[in-house]
């Protein structure tokens, strides 16, 4: 062991922390996907999601934020300014404050990411109308 472990779920006043879904804050979103938050704080937001195979989130944008997507497991297909782009297991993606976007699930399992987002995304989010 290379160092004391310090075992925290609310890091405010400590000076690190090991945080896993098992302790981490969860949230559910849409229908049936999960969300995780690894850290969570004004200028930084790391986020641990899975989408069951077939769902798909809301057009959106953000403000302020930008978001970098890792693919842990699955295949993420995006849609990013009305362009699709597939994300394949270990690849990431950026996504830029202003740029239209959502994620896929279009295969059989489930899809699992972490997304990076700098500043906090929560808040700063602007749903697309759909018709």
């Amino acid at each position: 062991m290379c160092c004391p472990l310090l075992i925290s779920i609310n890091m405010k006043n400590d000076l690190f922390g090991i945080v896993d879904t098992s302790n981490a804050e969860h949230y559910k979103w849409g229908d049936t996907c999960d969300g995780w938050h690894f850290v969570k704080s004004d200028s930084l937001s790391v986020i641990k999601e899975t989408m069951p195979c077939m769902t798909k989130e809301r057009l959106h944008y953000h403000e302020k934020a930008q978001q970098f997507f890792y693919i842990l497991a699955g295949t993420a297909t995006f849609e990013i300014n009305g362009t699709t782009c597939v994300v394949n297991k270990n690849q990431g993606i950026s996504i830029k404050p202003g740029i239209k976007h959502r994620v896929f699930n279009n295969g059989d399992s489930d899809l699992k990411f972490i997304v990076i987002s700098e500043p906090k995304s929560h808040g700063d989010r602007v749903n697309i109308d759909e018709y």
